[in-house]
This record gives C-alpha cells, sequence and structure tokens, in this order.
C-alpha cells in the first residue's frame, strides 16, 4: 500500500467538499476499492470514508411504502432489518459474501461500483428502485451503463436507494464458491403493473433485464411460462468458470428457480 490522505466527514455536505480535492475516491465499506489499490489498479492521493455519515444509515418505510435505504448502510443490516418489509431484498444482502464482508460491505458502495457480478444492481433493477444521490434521484432502468459504468457524476454520493415493495419477489444465485459473487444472479419481482427480470453475473455488459421473460411472465407468472424462451448467449461472459452458453443456460435455470419460489 502507498501513502494516501483520509478523511471521514460527518455530514453529506462535508463529503461533497472533501471529494473536490484533486484525485480524492469515496470510501463505502471498502472491500472492493481497497483491494483495488493494494494491486496497484487505483490511487486515489485522498480517501473520503462515508462511513462516519449517520443521515446515510438506516432502513424506514416512505409515506409511499418505499423502503428507503441510506447509502451507508451495511449489507448486514440490510439482512437483518429489511426483512419484514421486503423478505426477498433481505434475504440477497444476506448471501452477499462472507460475514467480514457482509458487516463492512455498504449498498451504496456495491452500486456505486456496478460490479458485473454483484448482487444489489439485480435487486435495484428488478425492483426498478430509484438511487439517491446528494444532487438528483435516478430511476435504475437509467442508472446502470454497462460493466462498472453507471450514470454517477464526478465526485456524486449515493446517499440513499428506495425500493418499491412487490406482490412477490425472489432472488436466485448460482455462487462462484470462491468470491462468492454470482456466477449468474436473477431478481424477478412481480408488481401490479408488470413483472421484473433482472439478470446478474452473465453480460459482459453488466446487470440487464431478461425483456422476453418479463412478458412472457406477465402473461403467466408461472415457471411454465419461459419454457419456450432462450437467453441469447452471444453477449454472455465465457472465461474458465463457464462458457456463454453455460451461463446463457444458468439465466433460464435461476429465472426458473426464483418464479417458482416467489410464487
Amino acid at each position: 500500500m502507498y501513502n494516501f490522505e483520509f478523511s471521514k466527514p460527518g455530514t453529506i455536505d462535508e463529503a461533497v467538499a472533501a471529494l473536490g480535492a484533486e484525485e480524492a475516491q469515496a470510501l463505502g465499506g471498502g472491500q472492493t476499492l481497497l483491494p483495488t489499490m493494494k494491486q496497484r489498479l487505483a490511487a486515489p492521493e485522498v480517501l473520503v470514508s462515508l462511513t462516519g455519515i449517520d443521515q446515510m444509515k438506516g432502513i424506514c418505510l416512505s409515506d409511499a411504502g418505499e423502503v428507503c435505504i441510506g447509502g451507508a448502510t451495511t449489507h448486514a443490516t440490510v439482512a437483518a432489518e429489511a426483512a419484514a418489509h421486503y423478505p426477498a431484498l433481505a434475504a440477497l444482502a444476506g448471501r452477499i459474501g462472507d460475514p467480514a464482508v457482509r458487516n463492512r460491505g455498504t449498498i451504496g458502495g456495491s452500486l456505486a461500483n456496478n460490479d458485473p457480478s454483484a448482487c444489489y444492481p439485480a435487486a435495484a433493477l428488478g425492483s426498478g428502485a430509484t438511487i439517491i444521490t446528494n444532487t438528483r434521484e435516478i430511476a435504475a432502468d437509467d442508472y446502470f451503463q454497462g460493466m462498472f459504468a453507471t450514470a454517477l457524476d464526478e465526485g456524486e454520493i449515493i446517499t440513499e436507494v428506495r425500493f418499491p415493495v412487490p406482490e412477490a419477489a425472489n432472488y436466485q444465485k448460482f455462487v462462484q464458491p470462491a468470491s462468492r459473487f454470482a456466477l449468474v444472479g436473477v431478481f424477478v419481482a412481480k408488481y401490479a403493473d408488470g413483472v421484473r427480470v433482472a439478470v446478474t453475473g452473465a453480460s459482459s455488459d453488466g446487470v440487464f433485464h431478461w425483456t422476453e421473460a418479463e412478458e412472457a411472465l406477465n402473461g403467466s407468472f408461472t415457471k411454465d411460462a419461459i419454457d419456450a424462451l432462450s437467453p441469447p448467449s452471444g453477449d454472455m461472459i465465457a472465461d474458465l468458470h463457464g462458457s456463454a452458453e453455460y451461463r446463457a443456460h444458468l439465466v433460464k435455470v435461476m429465472t426458473g428457480r426464483a418464479v417458482a419460489a416467489a410464487s
């Protein structure tokens, strides 16, 4: 590790000011950034920790019935405290990484990093969530823009994420055993105005909607509704863990399991 300055502001305004420094980088739980720095793949001169900002922590319900989660809330807290309001989201959080990761990693950090195999992007996209920053509100459909790419501007901070609660939902994750990331993960959520299916871990473009499955499930919310479908394998990741065709197959299997469990 190399030398760097460390800042731990107590408010969002202080954090935004600190991030205005040259080569400053926001730090959530550090589960991705710190290993990246150790490998010399990132070299910020200033780390601005968001873990001291109490207004960015915790879970509540909005007047509209949305589950509102502060950007600095840990996975472990989401797993424990969201269960009464959004069980599928809590279950997803409870299977991220291991206990050490869950007690340090944050939802805001995960969504800001947008790892193509992370779990929260599937939950946010599958739920039609709204990402709240220090300057604006971004719909999940507009937020994810490819592998490690998001709609966030330089110095913009995720302060809160709002999840509409569905009628039924489930997340199925085929775990890569070494990293605990999703080799393929599928989040299915049924709302009054339609079904949403979000896939993570499979595509080189990151999290995506499986629109054909959504259309089929809108007609019949059963596992049988997707039997005739075949996810395209052309843009799927192919690596030592599985071919593109294998990942496409897993997308269908995990979707079916999620629908069956949600039903």
